[in-house]
Formats: structure tokens, sequence, C-alpha cells
């Protein structure tokens, strides 16, 4: 007789990887508003999924949702968000948060310049530190192909400054 796996307790899921979806979404899209709601419908999804959710495998199975319902939104519709003034170093002086507004501006266009699943196999490496197998699962393509992409992705950002 097999054992089956205790029922998961969705408020715990939530709580534990919600960071981490909304984040992702917000690193896809630039859009704090689109990134919620790609966020709340990830976890719909997933609850309403005829998949049984893994915890091994839970995290790279929710950014593949995050990740798709974003490409879906993209087709629909193009907006850019520019980042809140929140994000700065009020402790820095204003030279330094000029640098440094101006060196994250960089990267962002940068990010911006690269096709979806380069930036995608980019943020969910470094990021979301998820391993290559994972980012290789969760966008569909072979293990050394996400390497490539991340590893591009890295060197388009090397020579920013």
């Amino acid at each position: 007789m097999t054992e089956r796996a205790p029922p998961i307790d969705f408020a715990d899921f939530y709580r534990r990887h919600s960071p981490d979806v909304f984040r992702f979404a917000y690193y896809l899209c630039r859009n704090k508003a689109d990134a919620e709601d790609i966020a709340s419908e990830t976890f719909v999804r997933a609850w309403a999924g005829a998949e049984k959710i893994q915890a091994e495998t839970a995290k790279a199975y929710l950014l593949t949702i995050a990740r798709n319902l974003h490409v879906q939104l993209a087709t629909k519709a193009r907006r850019e968000s520019a980042l809140d003034d929140s994000h700065h170093d009020r402790s820095a002086n204003p030279l330094e948060r000029a640098e440094v507004r101006s060196d994250i501006e960089a990267v962002r266009e940068r990010l911006l310049e690269m096709r979806e699943t380069d930036r995608a196999a980019f943020l969910m490496r470094v990021v979301d530190e998820m391993s290559y197998e994972d980012i290789a699962n969760a966008l569909s393509i072979s293990l050394s192909s996400a390497k490539v992409r991340v590893h591009r992705a890295r060197l388009s950002l090397a020579d920013i400054r």
C-alpha cells in the first residue's frame, strides 16, 4: 500500500511562494499592477489545476505559470512602467544616488532589449536562484540552452558602466 502525500496547506504555500512569484512577474512586466494580477492569477491556476503540486518543483511550476501569463498579457497590450523612487538608497549623497539610478536604468534598459526567454532565464537564475535544470524545465528548453541563455544575458549586462 502506497502512502499518499498529505494535502497541501495552500495558505502556507501562498505565503512561502508569493513574494518570489510577484518579484518574478514584476521583473518580467515592469508594472506593479500587472505583476500583482499575474501573481494572483498564478495561484488561482495552481489551486484549480489538475496537476498535483510537488514541493520540490513548486517554485518552477509557479514561475512557469507566471511566465505564461506574462506572455499572454504582453500579446494583448504593451505597457511600460518606470521604477518608482522608493527603491533608491536614501542614505547616499545626491551624486551617488544619480550614479546608482543611472546604473539601475542602464541595467533595466538592457534587460528590456533582451529576448524574453533570455531575460526570463537570467531572472530565474540570478534573482530566484533556480537551478539550470529547473530553468530548462520551466522554459521548455534543453539544459545547455538554459545555460547559454543565462550566459548570454550576463555578457550583455557585463559591459554596462
